[in-house]
C-alpha cells in the first residue's frame, strides 16, 4: 500500500471537514449573538422609559412635598400670631344666659276722693266688704287663704270662691260667690259709678 498517496487525501478530507465544521459554528454563533444583541437593545429601550417615568414622578413628588413644607411654614405662623389662651379659665366655661329683669306688674292707682263721692262713704283700698254680698266674717274667710285685695279676689274662680265659704263651715255655704270676682274687678279698676249701680240691682251678692 502507497501510504504516501493516502495521508495526504486523508489529511485533506479530515481538513474539509473541520473547515466545514467550523463555518458551521461561526455561522450560528453570529446569528445567536444577533439576536441576543436585537433583545437587549429592547430591554434597555423599556427601562429608559420607566427611567424617564421615575424621574418625572420624582418632581411630581418633589413639587408636593414643596407645598406642603410652606402649607406648614404658614401654619406654624398662624400658630405664633394667636394669643396665649391657656391661663383663661372661662375657657369651655357655658355663658349663661343674660338674666331678663322681671316686669313689675304695675297696680291700678286707688283713687279714695272718687270711691266716697260714688258710695258717699270713706272706702278703704282693698277692703272686700266693697263687695255686695260679702261682710266681715267672709272678709276673714278670703285672708286666711291668701285672698287680701280686690285684684286677687277678681282673679278667684267661683269655685275658689266657694272653697273658701265652704272652709267656714255650713253657716257660710249658702252664699252665693258668682258675682264676686266681677265687683272686685270693678272695685280694682276704679269702676265706681258702674259697681254702685250693678249692685242696686243684685240681691245679696246675686245676680
Amino acid at each position: 500500500m502507497n501510504w504516501c498517496f493516502i495521508i495526504p487525501v486523508i489529511v485533506g478530507v479530515l481538513c474539509a471537514l473541520l473547515g466545514y465544521l467550523l463555518g458551521r459554528l461561526l455561522s450560528g454563533s453570529t446569528t445567536n449573538d444577533t439576536t441576543e444583541l436585537d433583545a437587549l437593545k429592547k430591554k434597555y429601550a423599556t427601562l429608559e422609559t420607566d427611567f424617564n417615568a421615575c424621574k418625572s414622578k420624582r418632581a411630581s413628588l418633589e413639587t408636593d412635598l414643596s407645598k406642603c413644607n410652606s402649607d406648614l411654614a404658614q401654619c406654624r405662623l398662624d400658630v405664633s400670631a394667636k394669643p396665649d389662651v391657656s391661663n383663661i379659665s372661662s375657657i369651655n366655661t357655658p355663658v349663661e344666659p343674660p338674666v331678663t329683669p322681671e316686669v313689675a306688674i304695675v297696680a291700678l292707682p286707688f283713687d279714695a276722693d272718687a270711691a266716697k263721692t260714688v258710695f258717699g262713704k270713706k272706702i278703704k283700698q282693698d277692703d272686700l266688704k266693697i263687695i255686695e254680698g260679702i261682710g266681715p266674717k267672709i272678709e276673714e274667710l278670703f285672708h286666711n287663704h291668701d285672698v287680701k285685695t280686690w285684684k286677687a279676689l277678681s282673679e278667684c274662680t267661683i269655685e275658689k270662691c266657694q272653697e273658701v265659704l265652704n272652709s267656714g263651715g255650713k253657716r257660710y255655704e249658702i252664699h252665693k260667690p258668682g258675682t264676686w270676682p266681677r265687683q272686685a274687678k270693678m272695685a280694682y279698676e276704679g269702676k265706681w259709678a258702674a259697681l254702685l249701680k250693678w249692685q242696686d240691682e243684685l240681691d245679696g251678692g246675686k245676680e
